[in-house]
């Protein structure tokens, strides 16, 4: 393996996504990720369509660059080997609530005092100061919590709906791998290993209120909370004659390219809401509202060459289907096709950061469950029959083939 988290070894123990996408990130840029599995599984195996059992789509899609053991933590040989593991490791990284990981015997204490250097990552709903400390938290909680279905029916839907997308779970996973990235370059300087905690709630609360806490951000406030262009019911993509397209005009130049465009090259000079960026601010339903008539009168595909000759920011609004078609994303070679030792062909999105030297990448594809185990236990230091008796006690699984 190369990246430049090459040699950095991290022991996850976590399931379904938002942890396991932290987690690829991080063996996407070289760590060794040692997938801590109890006797079932992640339960993302099962989810989603599958070849094999336990091969889901989605676990295919979090999980690629780690290795898989199982252990049953509630077992005390099961917790034993895990502190073999952890010894050797650079990072612990967990998604459940820190009370489980107290009740296996696992908190930072009982970590810390195996391997001082370690870094001890939390990744879970709340913060532990706080009284939601022991709510168990999910995507669409916190998306509800930070108020995203109700900006949504702020903006024109018909009723509060959460984001069709696992959202808080990738940009929690997200924030995640930096810290772990962050962390790791300042234990390269203190020598000392530390507990990080990164709580879903928070992390969402400042992603959504960055845009709009707007006037709140004033003590007294200025204005309400809430910013007028994304709440705009007409900021949508734009109906053509025949589908739609996405366009966004945003400085001076492109607001007066765009009515030079439509032959109404005067109107930015000649109306005070639409002359500056603060009016159209003030303005801006009006503004979309017009764009959106005017859009009305021709194909998607004339706006869109109309648009482009002009230097107006235009795409079209794909569907997931032919998003996996997209000319660009096919001339990066965004997604590729591999040969799984168990899944047979399977398409994979690339790791999307472009370095010049340790440059990330796909090194092994997503693991059977236990598939690793006993090289895994054995680096850690147990001998043949030490995984003998405990694969005997139920404590560990291990896999024998595809």
């Amino acid at each position: 393996m190369s990246g430049p988290l090459s040699g950095v070894r991290v022991v996850d123990m976590t399931t379904v996504l938002m942890g396991p996408y932290a987690t690829q990130l991080l063996g996407d840029l070289g760590a060794d990720i040692i997938k801590v599995e109890p006797p079932a599984g992640d339960t993302v195996r099962t989810i989603g369509p599958a070849r094999n059992a336990g091969m889901s789509a989605i676990f295919l899609n979090c999980n690629r660059n780690k290795r898989s053991v199982v252990l049953d933590l509630k077992l005390d040989d099961g917790r034993d080997a895990l502190l073999k593991l952890v010894a050797r490791a650079d990072v612990l990284i967990y998604n459940v609530r820190p009370q489980a990981m107290r009740r296996l015997g696992l908190d930072y204490e009982d970590v810390a005092a195996v391997n001082p250097s370690l870094l001890y990552v939390g990744v879970y709903g709340y913060g532990q100061q706080g009284p939601y400390a022991d709510k168990p938290a999910y995507d669409d909680l916190i998306q509800g919590a930070v108020g995203l279905p109700m900006l949504g029916a702020l903006a024109g839907a018909d009723e509060p709906r959460y984001v069709p997308n696992a959202m808080v779970d990738r940009i929690v996973g997200i924030h995640a791998a930096n810290a772990v990235s962050a962390a790791l370059f300042e234990r390269s300087r203190s020598g000392a290993g530390q507990r990080i905690d990164v709580p879903m709630f928070e992390t969402m609360a400042a992603f959504v209120l960055g845009d709009h806490l707007n006037g709140q951000t004033f003590d007294p406030p200025l204005a309400p909370a809430g910013y007028a262009r994304l709440l705009n019911e007409y900021r949508r993509p734009y109906a053509t004659q025949d589908g739609h397209v996405c366009v966004l005009m945003y400085n001076d130049k492109q607001w007066r390219r765009f009515f030079a465009l439509v032959g109404q090259a005067a109107l930015l000079e000649n109306d005070a809401r639409f002359s500056t960026i603060a009016s159209r601010t003030e303005n801006i339903r009006e503004l979309y509202r017009l764009v959106a008539d005017i859009m009305r009168t021709r194909t998607t595909a004339a706006w869109i060459e109309a648009l482009e000759a002009a230097d107006i920011p235009v795409m079209p609004m794909h569907t997931l289907e032919s998003l996996l078609e997209d000319r660009h994303l096919a001339a990066v070679d965004f997604f590729t096709v591999a040969e799984h030792p168990s899944e047979g062909r399977l398409r994979q999105m690339a790791p999307v950061a472009q370095w010049s030297r340790t440059s990330p990448g796909v090194f092994r594809q997503a693991p059977r469950l236990g598939e690793h185990g006993l090289e895994v236990l054995r680096e850690a230091g147990l001998s043949d029959a030490q995984i003998a008796a405990l694969e005997k006690s139920g404590a560990t699984r291990l896999e024998t083939g595809p």
